[in-house]
């Protein structure tokens, strides 16, 4: 377990809120994107199979190592290689986890009763066949549907980032929309979530900085327009994709999150790929350090 991975009293892993607080604090708040579309594989010489995707794993997992808290691989990309490609993010994975970085599995998953349950047991069991440190989930089915999924990640010293106001434009109505009944009536959707997810925080009685269930903000949005004030993030750790090729800029960060900005995963994949395998070290080192100079800290 690396350094920066403190691991508990009763020799476990610490909260995912503390160890991803520690990661954040040792080295960046940057989030590296590990999206092998086939169009980045074919730019990069490398074939959508066993072999060409545990290279691009391998290459940028080595140059997050040492500048990054986190990497992110989509395991859409993956998944379309079937059984190889599993194995090439098995492999992808554990070369993370070696290297000190903590593993945001981007999954997406969601659902009721023991099928949810079973997600979490598949991405964050520790003795489980991937073992990341947290997963997305969408809580689309209830927020309260995600209940099992939370205890199992804190019981393994995981986490959860939850889908609550995403870049895609489809996702605008639902997302948006006021709530009639319950206890945010009158609220949108997104808001919400907001503040399920900070009451969940707070139900887990922690003087963590961060908590152990984070939200999944887009960094292109307002977040006035969907309802949302930076204060009702509370503790919860923000993964904002949408960084870089989607257009956010690091420099906005504060303008973007206002006193939650020190909460926030800077998650960008595309750009980071662009000048080829070499160049991957260079511009993960420049995001970091541009990372830093915006929250006021010497780069």
């Amino acid at each position: 377990m690396a350094a920066d991975q403190p691991g508990s009293a009763g020799g476990g892993p610490a909260p995912f809120g503390v160890r991803l607080a520690a990661a954040i604090g040792s080295r960046s708040a940057l989030c590296v994107g590990i999206d092998p579309h086939a169009a980045t594989l074919a730019a990069w010489g490398l074939t959508r199979d066993e072999a060409g995707l545990t290279a691009f794993g391998a290459t940028m997992v080595d140059a997050a190592a040492g500048r990054a808290a986190v990497v992110k691989p989509q395991i859409a990309f993956f998944e379309a290689a079937g059984v190889a490609g599993y194995r090439a993010l098995d492999a992808t994975i554990r070369r993370a986890r070696d290297a000190g970085l903590l593993v945001v599995a981007d999954v997406k998953r969601g659902d009721i009763g023991s099928t949810g349950d079973d997600y979490a047991v598949a991405w964050l069991d520790r003795d489980g066949p991937f073992a990341a440190d947290a997963m997305t989930v969408s809580p689309y089915l209830g927020y309260g549907s995600l209940r099992g999924t939370v205890a199992l990640a804190r019981q393994h010293g995981a986490g959860v980032f939850v889908l609550a106001a995403t870049s895609n434009p489809e996702a605008r109505v639902l997302q948006t929309a006021v709530l009639a009944e319950g206890p945010r009536a009158g609220r949108s959707v997104a808001a919400g979530i907001v503040l399920d997810v900070a009451d969940d925080n707070r139900a887990a009685a922690s003087d963590q900085a961060l908590g152990d269930v984070g939200l999944v903000l887009g960094a292109t949005l307002d977040l006035d327009d969907f309802g949302i004030a930076r204060d009702s993030i509370s503790s919860s750790p923000v993964l904002a994709p949408g960084f870089g090729a989607q257009g956010a800029a690091i420099e906005d960060l504060r303008a973007l999150y206002g006193s939650r900005a020190e909460q926030v995963l800077v998650s960008e994949s595309r750009g980071l790929m662009t000048a080829g395998p070499d160049g991957v070290a260079g511009l993960v080192a420049d995001r970091a350090d541009r990372i830093r100079r915006a929250l006021g800290a010497a780069a």
